[in-house]
């Protein structure tokens, strides 16, 4: 697993980054694995990043499982978390894995893709 760090930034800050990092590759450097989600406007960010968002990812992080086990854990409606889950999976934060049923059968199973998210908001 990974860090995720979450937060708000302008385009010139990505572009930064980015030159930094192929500076670094250039040097013939390996640069420290990151990921990093930027939002330019903190209400965009905290638009997904919601309370119930996050504790979706703690549980999932906590005991992946179904969408429906989860929902259950949470005492939420499924249709909600099932939402929910496909926001944070668009945005990296989430994973769905199918795994084979004894017998027959699939069923998908959500997993946290990091170990840690790190949110900074920058209001000006």
């Amino acid at each position: 697993m990974r860090n995720v760090t979450v937060k708000t930034g302008t385009t010139e800050e990505f572009f930064a980054r980015v030159r930094e990092t192929a500076k670094q590759l250039d040097r013939g450097e390996v640069p420290e694995p990151e990921f990093t989600l930027t939002f330019e406007d903190p209400g965009d960010m905290f638009a997904v990043m919601t309370p119930a968002r996050l504790e979706l990812f703690r549980a999932a992080k906590a005991e992946p499982s179904s969408i429906t086990a989860i929902a259950h854990r949470l005492k939420r409606d499924r249709s909600t978390v099932k939402r929910d889950v496909d926001i944070l999976v668009a945005a990296g934060l989430l994973n769905i894995e199918e795994i084979p049923l004894p017998g027959h059968g699939r069923q998908k199973y959500v997993r946290a893709t990091a170990d840690r998210i790190q949110l900074q908001a920058v209001v000006a």
